[in-house]
């Protein structure tokens, strides 16, 4: 498992970095902090590149919006630096649910846990 585990990271970059972006980030990167998700975010030395090593799969969703405005550098300093100020109103992050078994289902759809009342359409037929 982890000769073919060490082949892939040679040509894949969704589940994890490969080994070009490891020697990078061991060469270029300074480690500036770490978010809920375990994502861990570097910048090089005059920060002019940022970037994530996310933890597991590498889906932008995943990135906290804190972390995501420094990375697309609408604030200059890291959330570990300058916190961004949360509402009492805001709800947790989370990443896009579509595609899981954790993803929306509205009223009515087949997918949900619980049974729903009928909907009132009927076809028409013609006579």
């Amino acid at each position: 498992m982890g000769i073919a585990r060490n082949i892939a990271r040679i040509f894949t970059w969704w589940d994890g970095q490969t080994f070009a972006t490891q020697f990078w980030t061991w060469r270029k990167g300074e480690r500036v902090g770490e978010d809920a998700g375990g994502n861990i975010f570097y910048r090089n030395a005059d920060d002019s590149r940022r970037w994530v090593i996310f933890n597991g799969e590498a889906e932008a969703s995943k990135v906290a919006p804190e972390w995501h405005g420094w990375l697309h550098r609408t604030w200059d300093e890291p959330p570990t630096e300058v916190p961004l100020l949360k509402q009492p109103w805001e709800k947790p992050h989370l990443p896009n649910l579509t595609g899981t078994p954790q993803a929306y289902a509205p009223a009515g759809s087949l997918r949900r846990a619980d049974p729903q009342p009928k909907s009132d359409y009927e076809a028409w037929t013609p006579e």
